[in-house]
């Protein structure tokens, strides 16, 4: 992919959905525990018909947790970091889960800022967990949105794997491959899931999350 084709990517990943309500997404008839989400649009729900439909908010459905969401779209641990402080937001929440979904759209600034990628998943994550004691987190391999797979797709989900291992949070492997080979699952713009992607992100990660003792209610 050259660079130029890159950059359109990204600006496509980062303002596709712009209709969709604010970032922020609580589910208040919940009772459960808080739920933070860290993540891209992958994890905001662009795509999808309604925020409703992202798998964030399947999942805190199905599993009465209190969701707390702030992600962005064409956000990456480097790209578009610009002054945007996700990482404090969470913090603020004292929430007791935290799922990082992030390094999708790294892919676009990758190698020019291969060293910088590397060192801020670290920074990033030492800093949530550090300020979050109590707080159990679920670091999940960073999505990816065609069956062509550059190889710093591969890179990145290796350093995230590392830090996740470092700090003795819980990963979930796979998830780069979860909508791969099924264009059916994809909305109007080929960049982002529909509402049945979203809905097989849900089922994926509901399977991964029962897998780490987190049972369905």
């Amino acid at each position: 992919m050259t660079h130029v084709s890159k950059n359109r990517v990204l600006a496509a990943l980062a303002f596709v959905g712009a209709a969709l309500l604010g970032g922020c997404s609580a589910v208040p008839e919940s009772t459960g525990p808080k739920v933070a989400f860290y993540g891209d649009s992958y994890t905001l729900g662009t795509g999808a018909a309604d925020q409703a439909n992202r798998w964030s908010s399947v999942v805190s459905r199905a599993r009465n947790w209190q969701e707390f969401n702030p992600s962005v779209n064409g956000l990456g641990f480097v790209t578009n970091r610009g002054s945007l402080d996700l990482p404090g937001l969470v913090i603020a929440e004292e929430p007791d889960i935290v799922f990082i979904t992030m390094g999708l759209n790294d892919n676009f600034s990758y190698p020019e800022e291969s060293d910088d990628i590397h060192a801020q998943i670290d920074t990033d994550i030492d800093r949530l967990v550090g300020a979050l004691p109590d707080t159990r987190f679920i670091i999940v391999e960073p999505f990816w949105y065609t069956d062509y797979r550059p190889e710093s797709v591969d890179v990145i989900s290796g350093w995230v794997k590392e830090a996740a291992e470092r700090v003795g949070a819980d990963y979930i492997a796979g998830a780069s491959r979860w909508i791969e080979g099924h264009p059916e699952w994809m909305a109007s713009d080929g960049l982002h899931p529909n509402d049945d992607g979203y809905a097989e992100m849900a089922r994926r990660m509901d399977d991964a999350l029962t897998e780490l003792g987190l049972p369905a209610n």
